[in-house]
């Protein structure tokens, strides 16, 4: 007698292989994707920093120094958002500087925004290019709870 019983499906070991391998391709998918939303939003506020800066220059580089910014309204003032992530202050040790807060950064972010070259900074300047120009609080960016804070001081320039 012809056996003329084919099975032309899979079978369950193959399936469970192959779902698998779509689970790990999902998960280095979903990796790829949180670092490419990561990087856009720190481009971001590199970019808001600058035109906080470029406002701020505009708006008061007329004065002999910085000492006019009221750090409740300069956002107004040079028509940005600070939607709490920012603060401007002036620099209480030299009134021809103000110094640009990024807030409430969390660790990763914090590190990165230290290590990050501030080229148009007071400190990038003053270093001839050795120090990234930004200050940390805590120093070590250790406030796991996403409180730590990066300062830039910039010029008048």
């Amino acid at each position: 007698m012809i056996n003329t019983n084919y099975n032309s499906g899979r079978s369950m070991v193959e399936m469970l292989g192959v779902l698998a391998i779509m689970g790990i391709i999902t998960i280095a998918a979903a990796q790829m994707i949180r670092v490419a939303m990561r990087s856009v939003a720190r481009n971001n506020m590199q970019d808001e920093v600058f035109e906080i800066v470029i406002g701020i220059r505009d708006k008061y580089g007329a004065y002999d120094d910085f000492s006019s910014i009221d750090s409740r309204t300069v956002f107004a003032d040079i028509g940005q958002s600070a939607q709490g992530k920012y603060g401007v202050t002036v620099n209480p040790s030299n009134t021809k500087q103000f110094v640009v807060s990024l807030n409430n950064l969390n660790t990763n972010d914090c590190l990165y925004f230290i290590s990050k070259p501030w080229a148009d900074s007071a400190g990038y300047i003053q270093s001839g290019g050795k120090l990234s120009g930004a200050t940390a609080t805590p120093s070590n960016c250790g406030n796991t709870n996403g409180k730590n804070t990066v300062q830039i001081i910039y010029n008048d320039n």
